[in-house]
């Protein structure tokens, strides 16, 4: 007999908002699948159980805020018997669904998602608790678009978002002894290699310099243990897996960082598919509660923004996070000389409670050597 309980999706959350059960009592279920939907601060989140069994009884209902932990069903193996547990306790203070100052209630997901789409959820009938709006409403909504109407719901999202964003981050710089290490990557290779790899790729299957930085840098963790992995209750648990969260800019402002679980795995086409993938889904509001709790090092890269650098600051309880910035000519020096070519800036933060200058270098200098010899990732 397993208790379903409801999980942690980041270091800013203190609790849920179960939006749907996907499940009911009796139903068969194994591990991975999808049993129910959850608004935080940060979106709805699709769920999953980690056991193979039968839902033997569902705890909450849709609309309750609970604490994580909370129970939400118990999940009984085969021939099992049901037992009694603790009723759930609500999360106080409640913090969904919210309303915003044109008097309308609705979950920060379906907020976020009538703002993308240009809904003005005014149009909307709810049918979340007490008549709110919730993100299932919003999809199957045949209302014509009417983007102005929807800007205000859009930075009432973005408000709450930023708070769970501020909240976590103070944590980290507070409780998490930062230090960092800078590396500059001579590109020239990676570059070389990804235009030939290109040339006989269609558009729409064509890889990135962002994918050739991923897959370096989780095989770089993989190598250098000390970056990858969780701090909890006074004590580091390195991981066998490198599950390599992703910072994604959500459009209008606003920040995820989703796992790709077993990075250092995946064949650069592959990897490159999941980027895509992920960033697609965190922009609509689709991810899984895998992704979302999973990530043991978090990459943020700045792509062709124009900026060089960016110190970052590590999401708990991860041990490191790898920022890149934007791929660009520099001079560099080669055999005594100096030659322009394109290069781009690591820097790694890590916790100085797991590793220290020497190992972060070594880190860094391990996903150098992974970048000089693209056709091997």
């Amino acid at each position: 007999m397993a208790v379903f309980s409801m999980p942690s999706l980041g270091a800013d959350m203190e609790a849920g908002t179960l939006v749907e059960w996907l499940v009911k009592p009796g139903d068969a279920v194994t591990h991975g699948d999808i049993v129910a939907v959850v608004e935080t601060q940060k979106g709805a989140i699709e769920i999953e159980v980690f056991e193979d069994g039968t839902v033997a009884k569902l705890l909450a209902e849709p609309g309750q805020t609970l604490s994580v932990g909370s129970p939400l069903a118990i999940i009984a193996a085969a021939g099992e018997v049901d037992q009694e547990v603790p009723a759930p306790m609500p999360a106080k203070p409640s913090r969904a669904p919210s309303i915003s100052s044109t008097g309308i209630a609705a979950s920060p997901a379906a907020r976020a998602r009538a703002a993308e789409l240009g809904i003005d959820l005014a149009r909307l009938k709810g049918s979340g608790p007490g008549g709110a709006i919730v993100l299932a409403d919003v999809e199957t909504s045949k209302v014509s678009p009417e983007p102005i109407a929807a800007a205000s719901d859009r930075a009432a999202y973005l408000s709450e978002m930023r708070k769970a964003i501020a909240t976590a981050m103070a944590r980290s710089k507070r409780e998490i002894p930062h230090y960092y290490v800078s590396h500059t990557v001579d590109l020239s290779a990676a570059s070389d290699w990804l235009d030939a790899a290109n040339a006989t790729r269609p558009p729409e299957e064509r890889l990135l310099m962002g994918a050739l930085l991923a897959k370096a840098i989780a095989l770089a963790a993989a190598a250098v243990p000390e970056v990858n992995g969780h701090y909890a209750a006074d004590r580091f648990e390195p991981s066998a897996e490198v599950h390599l969260g992703l910072a994604v800019a959500l459009r209008g402002g606003g920040l995820m960082a989703p796992a790709i679980l077993n990075a250092d795995k995946l064949d650069l086409s592959a990897l490159m598919a999941a980027m895509r993938d992920v960033t697609t889904r965190t922009r609509a509001g689709r991810l899984k509660s895998s992704e979302m709790s999973m990530a043991t090092l978090t990459f943020s890269g700045l792509g062709d923004s124009g900026v060089e650098a960016m110190a970052g600051i590590i999401v708990p309880p991860q041990v490191a996070l790898v920022t890149a910035g934007g791929p660009q000519p520099m001079a560099l020096v080669r055999h005594g000389a100096v030659v322009a070519a394109t290069a781009v800036t690591l820097i790694l933060a890590a916790d100085h409670r797991v590793s220290d200058g020497r190992l972060g270098a070594k880190f860094l200098l391990a996903v150098d050597k992974f970048l000089q010899t693209p056709e091997a990732l």
